[in-house]
């Protein structure tokens, strides 16, 4: 998008003399020909940069500048001085009311159109480095989330892993006491001489077996019951340890 440039200039030829070169140079050109239509227009137009003459009837340049600065909706625009006066007390009033820079009449093109380019260049410096901020911040808040929901779910893993292993040790446990009584129980029935001695050791036998097949089959279950879901409400309801 081209740069709107207000040119405030009361000789009718310089105005039209500037903005056919700034127009030449691609700017958006509005023009004033007295300093009441200047403020006027930069209030409505809000320029991105104003060329003002001095030398003005009804209002000169320094009433301009000075009614800009105290108005919050132009006190930003930069704004270039265009005038023949050259005296050391008239460049100093310009800068300490706030004036962007001061050229001399005559000028040359290549000097307008430079002094412009290089106070634009620093309004928009500014400006990108706080969207390289914007965007550097935007990315590294993104990256602090995926750092953090990778570093939940790596908790998450552990714990659930640190929960298989628990309920794998509760369960190779109680596999052994049905292990313990199928042992006995073939010993005493190596030893045993009655029928039914015999026959109350098998019935140990088939009854120890049938709790070693459940305990097996709980374990194959656990595969799908034991979830990071269902892990949290175990931990709930206190029937698995936390673990940080």
């Amino acid at each position: 998008m081209n740069k709107k440039i207000l040119v405030i200039e009361d000789e009718i030829q310089v105005c039209s003399n500037i903005e056919q070169i700034l127009t030449l140079s691609d700017f958006n050109i509005i023009t004033a020909n007295n300093g009441l239509e200047g403020l006027r227009l930069a209030k409505a137009e809000k320029p991105d940069l104003i060329c003002c003459d001095i030398m003005m009837p009804e209002l000169d340049g320094y009433s301009v500048l000075e009614s800009l600065r105290k108005d919050v909706e132009t006190e930003s625009i930069p704004v270039i001085f265009l005038t023949a006066k050259v005296e050391r007390t008239d460049l100093r009033q310009a800068m300490e009311l706030g004036a962007d820079d001061y050229i001399t009449k005559p000028f040359l093109p290549e000097e307008l159109i430079k002094a412009i380019e290089i106070r634009l260049a620093r309004i928009e410096k500014p400006d990108l480095i706080r969207q390289q901020y914007e965007q550097e911040r935007q990315q590294n808040i993104k990256l602090k989330q995926q750092i953090q929901a990778s570093s939940q779910k790596l908790e998450e893993s552990q714990q659930l892993a640190d929960m298989h292993n628990e309920v794998l040790q509760k369960l190779l446990q109680d596999l052994g006491n049905p292990l313990s009584n199928i042992n006995m129980a073939i010993h005493m029935l190596k030893q045993t001489q009655s029928n039914s001695e015999r026959d109350r050791y098998l019935a140990i036998l088939q009854q120890e077996c049938s709790r070693e097949i459940e305990l097996l089959n709980e374990i194959k279950n656990l595969q799908v019951l034991l979830t990071p879901e269902n892990a949290k409400i175990l931990q709930k309801f206190n029937l698995l340890n936390h673990h940080k």
